[in-house]
């Protein structure tokens, strides 16, 4: 089996994909669409990062790629419906970064809170700006978290640990953690924040969630800091905001277009602007992240590719059954319609298949099936389930 990594993914993920017997090559950067569709064909499995976006054209294109890992926590890159319509299984990271975005939003309060970005760079120009004039400790203020899954639950507890008040806001209902104390809109919690850090998906409806009248709701001379997705804030609404000092400050590490690899000038409105921090998006970005991730996603591709179990997947029904190297195994993604088990059962009739196991699960759209057999699968029964009118794909595991 094949896998092409790309962007950079940790070493300790080729290392564990060649550990168990999987032929790997590895690129440093990003394709693109029409790079992708000519070389992926011959691969079973890809890794990627944030920069590489995987279309309708990519998936229809590469027929032998039978799952794609996001070595990352969003999966807003890969287009989730075409991957399962050609029974693509994807799998992400969501946990492994959470503690280093946590502790970079912590250090950013404190910097916004102290114009340490501003100061630094004071120094550097030979300036010496000795002043606590709007500098303050963050204990005692108010942070506003927008978003209390891994990463916002993350930060409010280290937040608590510094003496801050936390609030927060979710559109689905969250157990707080420590004293932190959920606010039924989005609209107190800006209101009521001295600090407020956005931890929310790349969604229709959260597309400049922060804009003009949100900027305006927020308390005079508060903080915004944005480590999320580039597209939740409206850039220009906010340059106004910092220039007419409604806004104290901003820290931004994402952005709503980001350039697929480095380069030496990237444009934006936030440059040069007093107590603005910008970083290339690099929340994720520590070495102790990065192993974790390579880890997790890999050891997850791994144990879909040798058992077939789409626990953790984003996009498929999820099914994990026990391995027992007695017997053999197959998986068939379908079509939720009635009487696909009944058509599938009776090929494996004919072909005189002893059942030692089997499991199904669905969802509205979607059917994933697993089954053990007592006997070799040949290619013969492959292809007649394959030819069933519901079939999406149909493969050999052991």
């Amino acid at each position: 089996m094949k896998v092409l990594l790309l962007e950079n993914i940790h070493p300790i993920a080729r290392d564990l994909f060649i550990k168990d017997g999987f032929q790997v090559e590895v690129l440093k950067g990003a394709l693109s669409e029409d790079e992708l569709i000519k070389k992926l064909p011959g691969y079973d499995v890809l890794g990627i990062r944030s920069k590489t976006y995987l279309t309708e054209k990519v998936f229809a294109a590469a027929k032998s790629i039978t799952t794609v890992g996001c070595f990352c926590v969003g999966t807003n890159q890969v287009d989730l419906k075409a991957a399962r319509e050609h029974g693509v299984v994807v799998f992400n990271a969501p946990f492994s970064n959470t503690r280093s975005v946590a502790e970079m939003v912590i250090a950013e309060i404190i910097m916004l809170s102290r114009k340490l970005g501003t100061r630094n760079n004071e120094m550097h120009q030979g300036i010496w700006n000795k002043s606590s004039a709007q500098c303050f400790e963050v204990r005692g203020k108010t942070l506003g978290i927008v978003g209390y899954g891994n990463i916002g639950s993350q930060v409010s507890m280290l937040a608590e640990a510094f003496g801050m008040r936390v609030v927060f806001y979710d559109v689905i209902s969250k157990l707080p953690l420590g004293n932190a104390k959920p606010l039924s809109t989005l609209e107190e919690l800006l209101a009521a924040s001295d600090f407020v850090t956005l931890h929310v998906p790349a969604t229709e409806s959260t597309r400049n969630m922060i804009s003009e009248a949100e900027l305006q709701q927020m308390k005079p001379a508060s903080y915004l800091i944005n480590a999320s997705r580039g597209d939740v804030i409206d850039l220009r609404a906010l340059e106004n905001a910092v220039k007419h000092k409604h806004i104290a400050g901003c820290a931004l590490d994402v952005f709503p277009e980001e350039p697929e690899n480095n380069i030496p000038t990237y444009p934006s409105p936030m440059k040069g602007l007093e107590n603005v921090i910008l970083t290339p998006h690099i929340g994720g970005a520590t070495e102790e992240a990065q192993v974790n991730i390579g880890r997790e996603v890999a050891s997850t591709l791994v144990r879909f590719m040798t058992t077939g179990s789409t626990l953790h997947a984003v996009n498929f029904p999820r099914v994990d059954i026990p391995l027992d190297r007695n017997n053999t195994r197959l998986s068939n993604v379908h079509r939720n319609v009635k009487g696909v088990l009944k058509d599938i059962n009776r090929i494996l009739s004919e072909y005189g298949a002893n059942i030692q196991a089997q499991s199904l699960h669905t969802d509205s759209e979607l059917g994933y099936l697993v089954v053990d057999l007592n006997q070799p699968i040949t290619d013969d029964l492959i292809q007649s389930i394959q030819a069933l009118k519901t079939a999406v794909r149909t493969r050999r595991i052991l």
